[in-house]
């Protein structure tokens, strides 16, 4: 079972267009979509420049620090058009909707930049946002870059001490947020989580009659006059958007007006086949990559962006899609297998569907294709990438789970131990061998850390941290995380291709496997696994058949629930902690601690 593309999805692709109106076959075009040239290209279609650059690229640092567009007069901020049309559309979980027009947006741009500009913020000063997907976190993300200010994005679900820990390294001055949120049907107070961290203050009000004498009212910003426009140049920083790391601080990635957006464009246009005024969407969080990237890569692409607050559910999701008639749609592996628990009849209306965050289970994806009948854009990559290192195009078959090619700009490969090209379907370490515009400059105020994480390996190679492999025909599968890697007697395995074969068991939603010291394997496999059913003896049995016992699971624990962030990804380095009465290190981006206890006390009996 495939998704295989038809005469005419191919000849209306803009991938298609391109590599016509270039004379490129497929991967002629994979190859010139590293060079600067390309890149000029793109940049030039979607950039309004309003100082030319001297210079595309300029690697005279060094492959880990390159500049683009040296010279270069860009503000993304300023990059909006007039228009009566539509740019953002939103939904909440209860179905309440509203709209905002690209001149309503880009009007309250002008008056959020000229307050900041107003109040004496400077440029390059850092302006925290803490706020769920609503519409008026569009104006407030745009107008502190068009004030040349750094927008620091905070996770809507983070508590007191991560959003602490996050304003005093980037060292806001200011602080957006809103009074509450909507999920899983509750209304959540937000500011309790600011209210003892000293700085200003601006919040976007929606509790009912709720005062707060200590904030700004946004709706005053709104009031404010003009159309201030900082004069920033195309590698100013634009954001400090923050990844957990597994130990220590979180990562502050450093990105740019001529980086991260020009990277999260690109992919929308090639992998996601974007076409001018679609809905495009995907079920994030400003506070998490996904969230900027279809933010910035919209309205590059004049598309509409649709943002959704809340949980979905399947008739919520359904609702979202048809109502605010949304074209591509992004999810993540674990939302996929909650929606699929609810019923495997579902049906949703989409041209494209992209997925990231994990990697996805055969079952999962093949539900996900029947679900939808559409292109199924399998999408990794990461927040120090600003987009994807391999995504699937639309002008070629795409098998289960798979990625047909590396994205635009990025040569991707996988080494083997010795840093020499693995020998095809033997995993090894994803790597990147070019440059691109979307290249994190550094971690902020550490960029010895980025050094030491991206580059200490091979010379001049970005090891990613991700296992891989690509067949014969050119295919890449992602297995898991270098991290997780587990050793049964020699052999490396990845979680992904133990957790596939024991979601595929009736019954079972999701699962977590990790690996353990074994005296006598070097390391086992204990699996963690949300049922409907309780029976762990007839999974395991299931899985060592699968399998074979070589590999196959040590034992099987039924939980109500696994670790995860609120981008759904599955947190098992916390899992193997532990079980190894380890500490557990930044859990910060974790969703539910509740989930911490519950292994804790299923740990006890192993």
């Amino acid at each position: 079972m495939s998704w295989k593309p038809s005469k005419e999805w191919i000849e209306e692709s803009n991938v298609y267009n391109f590599m016509t109106q270039k004379s490129l076959d497929f991967n002629s075009f994979l190859e010139y979509s590293t060079t600067p040239e390309f890149w000029e290209y793109f940049a030039n279609k979607i950039f309004n420049f309003h100082r030319k650059y001297a210079k595309v690229l300029d690697l005279s640092e060094g492959k880990q620090w390159p500049k683009w567009f040296v010279g270069g007069g860009l503000n993304v901020g300023n990059q909006l058009k007039e228009s009566s049309e539509i740019f953002v559309k939103y939904m909440n979980e209860k179905g309440e909707k509203k709209e905002l027009t690209y001149s309503q947006v880009l009007n309250q741009t002008k008056a959020v930049s000229s307050w900041l500009h107003k109040i004496g913020l400077k440029k390059g000063d850092r302006v925290a946002v803490y706020m769920p997907m609503i519409p008026e976190i569009v104006p407030i993300f745009l107008g502190i870059i068009r004030a040349g200010m750094i927008v620091v994005p905070l996770f809507s679900g983070f508590g007191k001490e991560p959003i602490k820990t996050r304003i005093d390294d980037s060292n806001a001055k200011l602080i957006f947020a809103s009074d509450i949120t909507i999920r899983k049907g509750k209304e959540i107070d937000m500011l309790q989580n600011i209210k003892d961290i000293q700085i200003e203050k601006v919040i976007v009000k929606r509790g009912h009659g709720r005062e707060e004498k200590d904030y700004l009212d946004f709706s005053e910003v709104l009031k404010t006059p003009g159309d201030y426009v900082e004069d920033t140049s195309t590698e100013d920083p634009i954001m400090i958007i923050y990844t957990s790391g597994t130990t220590g601080k979180p990562k502050g990635c450093v990105h740019t007006h001529d980086g991260f957006p020009l990277k999260a464009a690109a992919d929308l246009f090639f992998n996601f086949d974007s076409k001018e005024g679609e809905t495009i969407s995907w079920i994030s969080d400003m506070g998490w990559m996904m969230g900027p990237w279809f933010l910035f890569g919209g309205m590059l692409l004049k598309n509409k962006i649709a943002l959704f607050e809340g949980y979905p559910d399947q008739n919520t999701l359904s609702r979202f899609v048809d109502e605010l008639k949304v074209n591509i749609l992004g999810l993540s592996p674990s939302l996929i297998r909650a929606l699929r628990a609810e019923s495997e009849i579902y049906k949703l209306n989409l041209r494209i569907v992209g997925i990231t965050g994990e990697p996805i289970d055969v079952e999962s994806w093949k539900w996900s294709l029947k679900v939808t009948d559409s292109p199924i854009i399998n999408y990794s990559g990461g927040t120090e990438i600003s987009g994807g290192i391999l995504g699937n195009y639309v002008i070629k078959e795409i098998r289960p789970s798979s990625f047909n090619g590396s994205c635009p700009g990025i040569k991707a490969d996988v080494f083997d131990e010795e840093g020499k090209r693995a020998n095809p379907n033997i995993v090894g370490e994803l790597v990147v061998l070019s440059v691109w515009p979307g290249m994190t400059r550094g971690f902020w105020k550490n960029n010895e850390r980025y050094i030491e994480t991206y580059w200490s390996r091979w010379k001049d190679v970005w090891v990613h941290g991700d296992l891989a492999y690509y067949d014969e025909e050119g295919y890449y599968y992602i297995v898991g995380r270098s991290d997780d890697t587990i050793k049964v007697a020699g052999k490396r395995v990845g979680p992904a291709e133990v957790e596939a074969v024991i979601n595929s068991y009736p019954g079972v939603i999701e699962s977590a496997c990790v690996g353990v010291p074994d005296p006598l394997k070097g390391e086992k496999i204990i699996c963690f696994v949300v049922s409907k059913n309780n029976d762990e003896n007839k999974i395991l049995e299931y899985t060592q058949k699968m399998l074979g016992k070589a590999i196959a699971p040590s034992e099987i624990k039924i939980v109500k629930e696994l670790p995860k962030t609120r981008n759904a990804k599955i947190m098992r380095r916390l899992i193997r902690a532990i079980i190894l009465g380890k500490n557990l290190g930044d859990i910060s981006s974790l969703e539910n601690p509740s989930s911490i206890e519950e292994i804790k006390k299923t740990v006890q009996n192993i």
